[in-house]
């Protein structure tokens, strides 16, 4: 088992959803709870078999598929995808244990599974084309959800989102074929294994093309701005669950992306766009907190809000040290856990009031004191509170870029203050002062079901945000490696300088130390 444990966690809820067809109505919702389960269950026993010393690729397989054309079934994680998919499995879990009355309730719980799988398929291939594979094929489920479940205008959003995330992906489809022929070039063999192309040193001026040919398909997963737009309406005509996993997971597809592939395969195209990619991302920050701040549905603030915080993962990634790296994985841990409760919560008032406009309530804290508890612990920990989980990747992604460039990072730190004010506001509005609307006046607080799924995920908030050490080691270990291996294929001199290697400062610190001694 301990040999196939990632093939089992892909798999394993994909042929669940199909025997899922053959469980009666009654029986799906408790069925669907039970496959979460174990799907969760199974990526705790990765993480516990996990070794948390080893830099490299863990549960590696491989199968071949079409080897004369280099394509081959090849799984494998470290520390960064590791708690990655644990998060993709806790979700899923928590979105369908947390589903209400919902029509074709059966045929929604077929999807999640389908979708997890492509999810972890994702996060855990270690081919360009498998990898590929599984990118494409988690569009299908979350258009069927989103145009299925979703508000008055989810056809349009549905067919948005599809046409903007797909038309990216063709354009990295390109430059997947690229590299596989240019590893060709040099080898005299066919390969799209990720691994392989790490190899690869290639001119500065081919990193380039190449890496925004990559960057183009990740930017509008992530969604960098100005590739942002499907977003919102995606967000705004999804279901609960849709938006959920949307934040909490696929987003996180694009900045992962990002890190294990444009980091290590261009190093030196990495560091020549740091800046206008820094730039960008702060655009993204301080702009989509203004408008969050414009608007009148809470959803639409919460979305607006993770567009935000996004755009500090990505000032993390292209700090291109172990301290920036390391913190956006972390703050996608965190940004999927708050954004994920923080949907939550938006929709057990809509399914209370049938309303996501915030002019419709106010002195919900006296009505529902349960309820208003949650959503001001999620609250603060989104603005980064500290001893919350945000505040600890915030503060790792915003250390890193500070050895980049003073000027930019104080820009994105003051844009989180923004943040703050447009969530207080928010929060302001909804929960204090006295209760005016009659139809709030008797609103049931959060029931059983809901605690269940809310409370597993205000105790990590916490957890995490006091102690990250379980989760940041692991991670350290592989943003280290990677960060080693940009140094080492470094082939200009601002690259050199821009990417300090972890290992000469594991022997400056040692040094340091027997000078002391």
């Amino acid at each position: 088992m301990v040999d196939h444990i990632l093939s089992i966690l892909i798999f394993f809820p994909a042929l669940a959803g199909m025997f899922g067809f053959m469980i009666n109505k009654d029986s799906i919702r408790a069925y669907g709870v039970a496959v979460g389960v174990i799907e969760f269950a199974l990526s705790l026993l990765l993480w516990f078999w996990f070794d948390g010393g080893v830099a490299g690729m863990q549960f590696m397989e491989q199968i071949p598929l079409l080897p004369s054309f280099g394509i081959n079934y090849i799984l494998g994680v470290d520390g960064i995808s590791l708690f990655i998919i644990v998060l993709s499995a806790f979700i899923t879990m928590i979105g369908i244990a947390s589903l209400t009355e919902t029509p074709n309730v059966k045929n929604m719980i077929v999807t999640l599974l389908f979708l997890q799988m492509t999810m972890v398929g994702v996060f855990s291939a270690l081919d360009g084309i498998v990898f590929y594979v599984f990118w494409e094929l988690s569009l299908v489920p979350m258009l069927y959800i989103i145009g299925a479940w979703g508000g008055p205008l989810r056809i349009y959003a549905s067919i948005k989102f599809f046409l903007y995330t797909f038309a990216g992906s063709l354009v990295m489809l390109v430059g997947m074929l690229f590299m596989a022929y240019f590893y060709y070039q040099a080898t005299g063999e066919w390969s799209f294994a990720i691994l392989d192309w790490y190899r690869l040193i290639l001119p500065e001026n081919l990193q380039l093309w190449l890496f925004l040919a990559f960057f183009l398909g990740f930017a509008i997963k992530v969604p960098m701005f100005p590739f942002h737009t499907w977003l919102p309406y995606a967000h705004g005509q999804a279901p609960t669950i849709g938006s959920v996993i949307l934040a909490a997971i696929l987003l996180k597809m694009g900045t992962y992306a990002f890190i294990r592939f444009s980091l290590p395969m261009f190093p030196d195209a990495s560091v020549a766009l740091m800046t206008p990619i820094a730039i960008i991302a702060i655009i993204m920050i301080i702009y989509t907190a203004m408008v969050a701040f414009a608007q009148k549905d809470v959803k639409q603030v919460v979305a607006y809000s993770s567009i935000s915080h996004m755009g500090v993962i990505i000032i993390g990634t292209f700090a291109l040290n172990v301290e920036g790296i390391s913190g956006s994985v972390f703050l996608m841990i965190a940004h999927g856990v708050v954004s994920g409760a923080l949907f939550l919560l938006v929709g057990v008032i809509y399914d209370r009031r049938h309303t996501k406009l915030m002019s419709e309530f106010g002195g919900l804290a006296h009505v529902m004191p349960r309820y208003a508890t949650i959503f001001g612990l999620m609250l603060m920990a989104s603005v980064g509170l500290p001893l919350t989980i945000n505040f600890v990747g915030e503060f790792l992604s915003l250390l890193g870029f500070y050895q980049q460039s003073h000027i930019l990072t104080l820009l994105a730190g003051t844009a989180i203050i923004v943040g703050a004010i447009y969530m207080l506001a928010a929060y302001k509005k909804m929960f204090f002062g006295d209760v005016t609307k009659e139809e709030n006046k008797n609103l049931p607080d959060v029931n059983k079901r809901e605690l269940l799924a809310l409370i597993p995920l205000s105790i990590i908030t916490i957890w995490l945000g006091i102690y990250p050490k379980p989760v940041l080691e692991p991670i350290n270990k592989s943003a280290e490696a990677i960060v080693q291996l940009m140094h080492d294929k470094s082939i200009t001199d601002e690259a050199k300088m821009r990417i300090p290697s972890p290992l000469n400062k594991a022997q400056t610190s040692q040094t340091s130390s027997e000078g002391a001694h």
